[in-house]
C-alpha cells in the first residue's frame, strides 16, 4: 500500500521514503522534521528534510506552520492539489504541542483584490485538544 502511494504520485519508492511514509501514515497529528529525526536517529538530517521536501513538491503531503517555529506536515487528503480551496484548518494545542489537521473544516474562501493570486492560504486555531481537555 504504501509504494502504491508513492508510486501513484511518481516518488521513488526508496526504503528511507518508505519509513517516512509509515511514520507519517500512522501519526494522526502533524510532524516536524525534529520529529522524525528522533524516530529514526541514525537517519542523516539532510536525506529526511529532503524526503519530506520531495512529498510536498508532488503533493503527497503539505506543511503546517503552526506558530512553534517548526513546519510540520501532514499527509494530504486524496485528491488535494494543495490550492487554497483544498487547504483546510489546522489545531494546535497549547498544552501537549500536538497540532492535528481538522480536514472537515475548510479554510474559507475570500476575496482577493485583483492583481493578487494566493498560492497558499493556512488557519491554525490554539487551544486545548480533545486528549488534553
Amino acid at each position: 500500500m504504501l509504494e502504491q502511494k508513492l508510486e501513484h504520485k511518481n516518488i521513488k519508492p526508496t526504503a528511507m521514503r518508505l519509513l517516512v511514509l509509515r511514520q507519517l501514515v500512522e501519526n494522526a497529528v502533524a510532524i516536524s522534521l525534529k520529529d522524525l529525526e528522533a524516530t529514526f536517529e541514525k537517519a542523516d538530517k539532510a536525506t529526511l528534510y529532503r524526503t519530506l521536501k520531495t512529498f510536498e513538491e508532488k503533493r503527497l503531503i503539505h506543511s503546517i506552520e503552526d506558530g512553534t517555529g517548526s513546519l510540520k506536515y501532514a499527509l494530504c487528503e486524496e485528491g488535494c492539489e494543495c490550492a487554497p480551496q483544498d487547504q483546510h484548518v489546522h489545531f494546535h494545542c497549547v498544552k501537549c504541542g500536538e497540532t492535528y489537521c481538522l480536514t472537515k473544516c475548510k479554510i474559507p474562501q475570500t476575496h482577493i483584490p485583483s492583481g493578487f493570486k494566493a498560492s497558499s492560504a493556512s488557519m491554525v486555531y490554539k487551544g486545548i485538544c480533545a486528549n488534553c481537555n
